[in-house]
């Protein structure tokens, strides 16, 4: 069992199943809406929990009716939230999702007014009680303080960093963490067609362990002697929800290298829960249902 710290936001997801995704300026009736916890940084916490891990979030909590939906689903997955800012004025993230039956796809509307976590809140966190520290590539200037004083004070202590998106200045974070964990929509998003180049290309910069997800394609990943490694995506008959299948695959990934795993390994664990993620609505009884 390891102690992981995650640092980023938390967001009441309302989602809306639909058979097909609407068409524009249509009406279409929803078949099921459920209210929940989302957010990436809590998600893969809500999975590494489950695989017996010790989870600590560091986040933002607006005291308003909203998060107490949040706090209910952190207190159910025995996450802490002590290294939380809380304050009295704001909008806890808000997600809109419309999930389609039909193409198990998800599109988000998202709201929030509510500050990013910032370094000087992540400063007062003892660090020395963690094995494993995970960051969402976000709120990228305090982002990089925080990696940069990781690699100061506790250079021992390895971390991860979740790109999934193509922020403005990402990649001046990427030579900080112990590995870089990038989406297909990061690499789509910087006009590269497939995991193997942007891995080589991130290789080429630097001896680095980065991973790349490909959807039904699996996963990859490089590892600091620039080898390429590929696993393949579980073959299933039918898909009922990917939201947070990324989230779950980061999980499992950190799950078997904090417990010195060889990366080939994590990469198949990492793909094969993804997979049952895919095959249920939500988080709960993930692994138990294996």
């Amino acid at each position: 069992m390891a102690t992981i710290l995650a640092v980023g936001i938390a967001t009441l997801d309302i989602i809306n199943t639909v058979e097909s995704y609407p068409d524009e300026d249509s009406e279409t009736r929803v078949i099921t809406q459920r209210k929940t916890r989302g957010g990436n940084a809590t998600n893969t916490l809500a999975v590494l929990s489950q695989l017996g891990h010790q989870c600590h979030w560091a986040g933002v909590l607006i005291n308003e009716p909203d998060a107490q939906i949040i706090e209910d689903d952190l207190v159910h997955h025995s996450i802490t939230s002590h290294h939380c800012k809380r304050l009295d004025k704001g909008k806890i993230p808000t997600s809109y999702i419309t999930l389609s039956q039909q193409t198990a796809s998800r599109s988000i509307v998202h709201h929030r007014d509510c500050p990013e976590y910032s370094f000087e809140d992540f400063k007062k966190i003892d660090l020395t009680v963690f094995d494993w520290v995970h960051f969402e590539g976000r709120n990228i200037d305090d982002t990089r303080l925080m990696l940069e004083n990781l690699a100061e004070h506790h250079p021992e202590l390895p971390c991860s960093l979740e790109i999934e998106k193509a922020r403005p200045r990402i990649e001046s974070l990427f030579h900080l963490p112990t590995i870089l964990l990038f989406s297909k929509n990061y690499a789509l998003a910087r006009n590269i067609d497939n995991a193997t180049s942007l891995l080589k290309l991130v290789g080429e910069s630097q001896d680095i362990i980065a991973t790349c997800t490909w959807g039904t394609q699996g996963a990859w990943a490089i590892t600091q002697n620039h080898n390429l490694i590929h696993s393949n995506a579980s073959e299933l008959d039918s898909i009922v929800d990917t939201i947070g299948a990324g989230d779950t695959f980061n999980a499992g990934l950190i799950s078997s290298l904090v417990k010195g795993e060889d990366i080939e390994s994590a990469l198949k664990k990492a793909c094969l829960l993804a997979g049952r993620k895919c095959q249920q609505q939500g988080f709960t009884n993930l692994v138990e249902n294996q």
